[in-house]
């Protein structure tokens, strides 16, 4: 399976940090963040993998290369302007090909079990089933949820649980979105989980949000312990 990390956001919570660092970029114990990700991909047997970047685009490829430093092979889908989530998996569906791919969130550290995940968004069909999401309990800043479970293990347009940013897709949910246009995710998830072609999984574990100082402080703590 591929994989695609988000890193096209501004990151505006966090100026001025990231008006010389994309977020990405920002050190996180000993790996700057998005390097977890890439790790964890890897170990998971997740290698080939697509970033896409649109502000300071042009450091995460100088800092990350071609990812040999990681044990992966990355591409990078390079936006200018940022597209959005829907609109920038779109724009990059000619290097996630035509099987489901993973997309995480480029701005959270977490210790989800991305090797699990792979093997339930493998049963992805295109046609009963078109994403499996990571869902995990709201957390502070975020407190009404998003979507719930049902009990035969679906998405349900419900605000009991938060969306992790993290799930696997398949190509055919983006049908009919043009590459290089914005483009939002939750109205595809939506118009899905109507049709009950979105599964998910209650994650208990690590997850946080790195989207303020204080939780990338938070973050640098969790992940001293990982150096």
């Amino acid at each position: 399976m591929k994989a695609m990390v988000l890193a096209a956001g501004r990151g505006e919570r966090m100026r001025p940090l990231t008006d010389t660092t994309p977020k990405p970029l920002l050190q996180v114990g000993a790996e700057p963040l998005i390097g977890w990700h890439l790790r964890h991909l890897v170990r998971a047997g997740l290698n080939d993998i697509v970033i896409n970047t649109a502000w300071l685009g042009e450091r995460i490829e100088q800092v990350l290369g071609d990812g040999a430093g990681y044990g992966a092979r990355l591409h990078y889908s390079r936006e200018g302007t940022a597209l959005e989530t829907a609109g920038g998996i779109a724009t990059a569906l000619p290097w996630l090909g035509e099987r489901p791919f993973m997309v995480v969130n480029g701005d959270v550290l977490t210790d989800i079990d991305f090797a699990a995940l792979a093997r339930a968004g493998a049963m992805l069909d295109g046609v009963t089933r078109l994403a499996h999401l990571v869902l995990v309990a709201n957390p502070a800043h975020h407190p009404h949820g998003d979507f719930d479970l049902d009990a035969d293990g679906r998405v349900v347009d419900a605000p009991r649980h938060t969306f992790s940013g993290i799930g696997v897709y398949h190509p055919a949910l983006f049908v009919g979105l043009a590459a290089g246009q914005p483009a939002k995710l939750a109205p595809l998830l939506r118009e899905a989980m109507a049709r009950r072609q979105v599964s998910g999984v209650l994650h208990d574990g690590l997850w946080l949000d790195v989207g303020t100082v204080e939780r990338l402080d938070a973050a640098r703590q969790i992940a001293a312990a990982w150096s």
